[in-house]
């Protein structure tokens, strides 16, 4: 940033990003990103590109055309139907909220281990996790801020790795997308990924994608042990914590979507409190829209941006590593419900 304060760089940004948004379609599609904090979002997009101003205008000039040409102000009114079909996208995209932590974050999980995406097609899963950025970023984030009387935003996502295999192969594609689509459009919304259940095959891709990782992002990444339970607890209370991370992994192995644990709903469920109040809000938004505007649209399909050359360079680690591993003749085992590798190497 050499002689320049955040702040200095902050008021460059703005120079910029205010004669831009005199357009009136991307000035209303920054207030819905920023939703009272213009400087706060601004400087989300100066940290994604090191502090760079002129890269940072660009990011976010490509963020605001990106909204705009596939209507993502719009896409709470965009319900995923029917609804067999929306249910179906949660039971194989396990994505959950279960609170919120000590300083007001909104903690999300992943069941990144047992989630097949194979239920529907793509196109559905990015809807859907668009959906769930847009509700953090335009109800969840500002409601709680206004609780704690100070600016909340960003969350925290506990991915849990139970059940992690070598077919995941199959699903780096689609997870590529979806990154790409946070990275280049939702920058730093996320303080920390905590990384629980973690079996060898993510130790092996874990070792090759993380010298790739810019600095900052290696921070954010967090390896606990084992269901991470006590390390968790001291940032979150026990009520928060995901199903996952209150017992060892062979309990999570063996859970089904929609299952109550220690009396609590299971967070992934379309039946969670979350999913029925993101619903409900979708359709109270699609209905409006009906009353004020043309049809909605059958169809809905948002248009990916190419994944910058870092996230390339990840993917293509990612699948030598699993590759590797294949060749090496690793094979899955599951001892107590807990998945395994046994490598058939005599070196």
């Amino acid at each position: 940033m050499g002689s320049f304060t955040t702040q200095d760089l902050v008021k460059q940004m703005s120079a910029v990003i205010d004669q831009a948004t005199e357009d009136k379609r991307l000035g209303i599609s920054f207030k819905n990103m920023h939703q009272g904090y213009p400087d706060a979002t601004l400087e989300r997009f100066l940290k994604a590109r090191d502090y760079n101003v002129p890269k940072a205008n660009k990011m976010l000039l490509d963020c605001l055309h990106w909204r705009i040409n596939n209507d993502i102000d719009n896409i709470l009114s965009k319900l995923i139907e029917p609804k067999e079909v929306y249910d179906s996208i949660r039971e194989s995209q396990l994505i959950g909220m279960t609170g919120f932590c000590k300083k007001g974050r909104p903690v999300f999980a992943i069941g990144a281990g047992l989630s097949g995406y194979d239920k529907a097609p793509v196109d559905k899963y990015v809807q859907s996790h668009i959906q769930i950025n847009e509700y953090r970023d335009r109800v969840l984030l500002p409601a709680v801020t206004k609780r704690m009387g100070s600016y909340i935003g960003t969350c925290v996502k506990i991915l849990d790795m139970t059940g992690l295999k070598l077919s995941a192969l199959n699903r780096i594609k689609i997870l590529t997308v979806i990154s790409t689509v946070d990275d280049l459009n939702y920058p730093e919304k996320t303080d920390t990924y905590y990384i629980v259940n973690a079996p060898y095959i993510f130790s092996a891709c874990w070792k090759a994608v993380k010298p790739l990782l810019q600095e900052r992002t290696k921070r954010k990444v967090q390896v606990l042990q084992g269901c991470g339970k006590e390390e968790l607890l001291k940032v979150m209370d026990y009520d928060v914590l995901p199903y996952f991370c209150r017992y060892d992994s062979k309990h999570s192995q063996s859970r089904d979507v929609g299952v109550k644990v220690d009396n609590v709903l299971d967070c992934f469920s379309p039946s969670h409190s979350f999913y029925v109040e993101l619903w409900n809000y979708m359709k109270q938004h699609a209905n409006v829209l009906k009353c004020i505007g043309p049809a909605p649209q059958k169809s809905f399909h948002v248009e990916v941006p190419e994944p910058d050359e870092e996230m390339h360079t990840i993917e293509v680690a990612l699948e030598t590593a699993l590759e590797n591993l294949s060749e090496d003749g690793a094979s899955e085992v599951v001892l107590n419900g807990v998945t395994t590798l046994n490598i058939d190497n005599d070196d």
